[in-house]
């Protein structure tokens, strides 16, 4: 019985060593204490919003927004300009710049 129970213990150490370890931290800064799980993806640059878009749309031309689409790389902006006419502005997300104008 205590041979069976030895060789539980060993498999079982075994096989915890054998598991990759993951570090954490703690960090304290302005925004108070939390733990780092040390797995976060790098920040990456989000581009513009939604927001930003419609207003680069209304420098544009655009008066009234009808919808916004959300594409890969683009905002899609539908609506009326300040003559009445349908327009259509698509907005780079990433930069900002205006593709184009219809």
């Amino acid at each position: 019985m205590f041979k069976i129970f030895a060789i539980a213990a060993i498999a079982a150490v075994t096989l915890m060593s054998a598991t990759p370890s993951f570090s954490q931290s703690i960090e304290i800064g302005p925004g108070g204490v939390r733990v780092n799980p040390g797995m976060e993806p790098p920040p990456r640059d989000m581009g513009i919003t939604e927001r930003q878009a419609v207003h680069i749309a209304r420098r544009e031309g655009l008066q009234d927004v009808d919808s916004i689409r959300r594409r890969e790389n683009v905002f899609i902006i539908r609506g009326v300009d300040r003559d009445g006419d349908d327009i259509k502005v698509v907005v780079d997300r990433q930069t900002g710049q205006v593709l184009s104008v219809e």
